[in-house]
This record gives C-alpha cells, structure tokens and sequence, in this order.
C-alpha cells in the first residue's frame, strides 16, 4: 500500500467513526441511565436519515440535518413517555422485546411513507467538492465528519460534566437507586436521556445522507455496530464509545484498503469477541454495581401438574391424529411451528433456568440445518444419517463458543453470544465451495419413504415432542436444578462444592445440541438452507417466541413459537404492511401480559385457586 492509500484510507475510518460515534454515544447514554437494550436505536438513524432526505429538497441540507435531528428526538421523547416508562420495571429482555416491536413498526411506516427504493441524498453545499491528496482526492465532506465527531464529544463531555443535567445523569449512570433515593425526578431525567440519545441517532444518520441512500435494511446494520462499539468501548462510557468507534471504523477500512474486503463483514464481531473475552468490561468500561436491596431469586419453575399433563397429551394425541382429517398447507404450517417450538425450548433451557441471555442461539439452529446440508450432499450420506449427526456439529459449535460466553454475565455474555454467531454467519456466507455462499445450498430432500407431507409432519413431531421431553425432565434433575442455583446464588453455588461454569457449559452445550435437531429438521422441510437459516433476525425470532409464552414458565416457549410462527405467517399472507401488525401486536402483550402469556394465564389460574 502507497503513502497516498495509507493516508486515503485512514481518513477514510475516521469519517467513519464520526457518525458510528453518534448513533453509539446515544446508545450508551440511554443503557446507562434506563438500563433498556434500545434495539429499535438504528429505527431512529434511518428515520433521520429519511427524515433530512425529505426536507433537504424543500429546506436545504443544512437546515435539513438540525430539522431531522429534533424530529427524531421528539420522537424518542414521545416512545419513552407512552411505552417505555410503563415497562421500567419489567425484565430488562422484555423491554428488548418492546423496543424489539418497534422496529418493525418502524420499518413498515418507512415503507409506507417513503417506499422501497434506496433514496439518494444532496451533496452538501459548500463540500461537494474534494481535495487533492497526493494522486489521489478525498470528499471535502468527508473531512467535515473528521472534524464533527471531536466537537460533539466535546459537547457531550462539556453538558455531563458542567451541567447540574449532566451531573444527575452521571448519577444515574453510577448509581440509579441512590440517585432515586436522593429525589432525582427518574421520569423526567429518563425523558431527557432518551430523548437526547435519540437525537444523537437522528443526526448520525441525517449526516450520511451524502455518503450513502437511505434504506429499509440500514436499521439492523446500524443497531448491530452501535451495540459493538458500546460493548467494546464499555457500557455507559462517552470516551470508550469515541474509542471503540474509532478502532473498529480503522479496522473496517484498512481492511478494505488491504483487499480484504470480506473480513470486514465480521471484522467489529471479532474486535468484540477478543476484547470481551481480555477485557469483559470494556475497554474503558467499570465493572456494574451490585444492585441494592434485598437478594430475590426467580420464581422456581412449577412442575405440570397432572391436568396441564392431561392438556399437554391431549394436544400431542391431536397433532397426531391431524393427519387424518387435514392435510397440504396445514401440515407445512404445524411442521414449521414444531420444529420452531423446539428451537425456542432449547433457547429458554439456557435462558430460564440457566440465566444464561443469547442474541446468537440461531448459530446453532443454522449449523445443525447447514451440517445436515453438506452431510447428504457433499459427503452423500443417507438422510437419516445425516440428520441424526448434523445436531452433533451444532452441540461442538457450542461447546467450543460456549467455553467463552459462560465467563460473562448479562448484556456481556449476549452480546458475546452474537458476536460468535455473527463470526459463524459470516464463514457461512463466505465459503461458496463448501456452504454455497450467499446462494446457500439447495436439494436437502427427505428420503423417499419421508418425502410425503404427513410423513415428514409425523417424523417431525415425534422427534420434536421427544426432544422436548427430554429438556424438560433435565429441568428437574439434579442438573437442572444445579443449573437454577448457579443462576440464582453462584457464591452459594460454589461454597458448597458446584463448578457454575463447567455447569453453564454444560448447559450452553446441551441446548446448542438440540437447537441442531431443530436446524436440521428444518433444512430437511424446506429443500434448501441460505445464510438466513442463522442470521441475527433468527435469533431475535427466537428470543420473541420465549418471552411471548414467558420466561418463567416451562410450557411458554411452546406457546410463544406457536403464535409468533402463526401470527406471521397468517399476517404476511393477508397484509400488506405486516412487520407493522405484528409489531403492535407484541407491544400489546407486552403491556398486557409483562410475564408472558403462559404466565399470566397461570397467575389467574392460581389466583382463582386460591
């Protein structure tokens, strides 16, 4: 690499960096003081982005940019004050799961209002042009960025450290009870916070309309760099944002510079994934407070009793007899939620009992489907062979990340769990000659004598209700109860003799194993196997399904995969702006069931006992 490509391409990160710090700084603002998992922060940067595309025709760029901005902060002002301040005391995931159903409102109203087509911005007036570098020209807006990202670090620090504002939130960020103890007005100040994080994401994202089009897919893409940058840099930290973005912005376009092009779709998950693993604060991250208050555990999962026993056999005795009096689209629906269902019961197996929260389950869901893939195809081996050792692949897949993700606790080991499920995305995605690349692969049939709808709706079924089975009776062996009392008191755990981690493990290890069987079943069902089987929105697909049905419940993942598989199948078929529907239906259950369906159907039912 010249002297002059060195310059370009460092420039080029450092352009970079300054919107990347933006859209992370409010990020971490808002996780500082709320504690709420924003994942709807990259909605935000791509309404300011439409947002300042829309005015910059009518206003210019320059009032466009401030415009959107403010526009975005009302709006975050108006989500607080009308959703999240509700939900404060829920479970951090549920919050997840609103914020979560915000994006796809967010989406949809952005398709509606703007279309599907990628909108080019304006240049920005008085920067269009570029300067001379050497041989080579570098945008004069470009250097603009370089220059903004500093100022409004500089801002930042100027309003939380001279500021009475700032000062509370800083109070906040270290210490939300005292603060709250002390008679610091929480829902105002949580206003404000979230309302000046959501402003930072609008002008983030109003400041790259010259450099790149507004689009529908920006969301996701955003969210997942900001969420990395924070992690690196260190959870509620201004200064680790401003230095994480600029590392993984250097990475990124060195990288590119260098020809290595492909790295840098997972470069800043491998940049998260080491620092985690050295560092698993951050890098100018302190480690989290213990909360205050008195110690409580989770509510003990209740063991059925002898009618939900009754109900469940009932349920599985009319799946079984199905068949008989329906057929075609029936059972390639039941087959999806089945196999579904399993996947959201081994997620809930580590999540529930085992406290441990992953963002990157779909990893083993798509390795289990791939490993079934290249065993029929590549290596010609019989279906049923295939299909009984593909899940063996997604078990070693776990157990290996798994041997890292159980040092963590809390959004570090989740975001680690995505990290190294995006690493896993990424090999997938980019070894053509083994998974078929971005094609995936095609042709994963059933044998002969499974290759009949009902055939496969039965296989399906019966290895689905056993796998389940058996994930439940774990749950009230002495491992799974050993699994409940590392999550619930790990120094207890440890004083009398248990090893949490090598549990936790073991755990992590096990529910990778049966998300497999799910993953394989499912490539079997439907031909063929792309990248998608194992992306991030898989995950989250995931996650949704368990904290529909209830977290604290054992049959609520069932239930959670079976209403969100048929809610959006039945919604995609039947409305246009369906993300949208289905987004306002899981904000609904959140404020109306915060536990999960199943569990507040439990409560009413104990309650009525009682």
């Amino acid at each position: 690499m010249s002297y002059d490509s060195f310059v370009i391409q460092f420039l080029n990160g450092l352009a970079g960096a300054s919107s990347l710090f933006m859209v992370a700084a409010g990020l971490s603002l808002i996780f500082g003081v709320t504690r709420i998992i924003n994942f709807a922060h990259g909605s935000l940067y791509m309404l300011g982005m439409y947002i300042a595309v829309a005015c910059a025709g009518k206003i210019g760029f320059w009032w466009a940019v401030p415009v959107a901005a403010l526009a975005v902060a009302a709006v975050g002002a108006l989500v607080e004050m009308l959703l999240l301040r509700r939900i404060y005391a829920a479970p951090e995931l549920l919050q997840l799961l609103a914020t979560f159903a915000l994006v796809l409102v967010a989406k949809d109203y952005a398709l509606w209002q703007w279309g599907s087509e990628d909108i080019l911005g304006p240049r920005a007036p008085g920067l269009a042009g570029a300067v001379a570098i050497g041989k080579a020209a570098f945008p004069e807006y470009d250097l603009f960025l370089i220059g903004f990202g500093p100022l409004m670090l500089l801002a930042l620090w100027l309003v939380l450290t001279r500021t009475r504002w700032g000062t509370l939130v800083r109070a906040a960020t270290q210490d939300r009870e005292m603060a709250a103890a002390l008679g610091v007005n929480q829902k105002w100040l949580f206003t404000g916070v979230f309302a000046l994080g959501a402003f930072l994401a609008g002008l983030g994202g109003a400041l790259q309309i010259p450099r790149e089009p507004a689009t529908l897919l920006i969301d996701l893409s955003v969210v997942s760099d900001a969420f990395v940058v924070v992690v690196v840099g260190g959870l509620g930290s201004i200064g680790g944002a401003f230095v994480a973005a600029l590392l993984i912005a250097q990475i990124k376009s060195f990288c590119i510079g260098l020809g290595f092009s492909q790295v840098t779709l997972v470069a800043e998950f491998i940049v998260m994934a080491l620092v985690l693993v050295l560092r698993p604060w951050g890098l100018l991250g302190r480690v989290p407070a213990q909360a205050r208050g008195p110690w409580t555990a989770e509510r003990p999962l209740v063991p059925p009793s002898r009618p939900a026993l009754a109900a469940l056999g009932a349920v599985a005795a009319t799946l079984l007899a199905l068949p008989l009096v329906s057929g075609g689209y029936t059972l390639v629906l039941l087959t999806e939620i089945l196999l579904f269902a399993l996947f959201a019961v081994s997620l809930h197996f580590i999540m529930g009992p085992a406290g441990l929260h992953s963002f990157g389950h779909a990893a083993y869901f798509g390795l289990g489907a791939y490993a079934a893939g290249i065993f029929l195809l590549r290596e010609k081996l019989p279906m049923e062979l295939a299909l009984a050792l593909a899940p063996l692949v997604a078990g070693l897949g776990a157990l290996v990340f798994g041997w890292f993700c159980v040092r963590l606790s809390g959004i570090y080991l989740a975001m680690l769990t995505l990290a190294f499920a995006q690493i896993a995305w990424s090999v997938v995605f980019q070894w053509d000659a083994l998974t078929g690349g971005s094609n995936g692969i095609v042709g994963v049939w059933p044998a002969p004598w499974l290759a009949s709808k009902t055939a496969y709706y039965l296989l399906t079924l019966v290895v689905c209700a056993a796998a389940i089975a058996f994930l439940w009776r774990a749950l009230y062996s002495p491992f799974g109860y050993a699994l409940r009392a590392a999550r619930d008191s790990p120094l207890r755990a440890d004083a009398i003799g248990m090893d949490t981690r090598r549990l936790q493990w073991a755990g992590f290890a096990l529910a990778g194993l049966f998300a497999g069987i799910a993953g394989a079943l499912y490539a079997f069902s439907k031909g063929s196997i792309s990248p998608e089987t194992m992306a991030v929105t898989r995950s989250v697909d995931g996650l949704v399904m368990v904290l529909l049905g209830g977290i604290q419940t054992l049959t609520g993942p069932l239930w959670g995969a079976a209403l969100f598989t048929w809610l959006q199948d039945t919604v995609a078929r039947n409305v246009d702006y369906w993300r949208a529907v289905i987004g306002a239906v899981i904000l609904f259950l959140v404020l109306a069931f915060p536990q999960g369906v199943t569990g507040f159907v439990g409560e009413r039912l104990r309650a009525r006992d009682a």
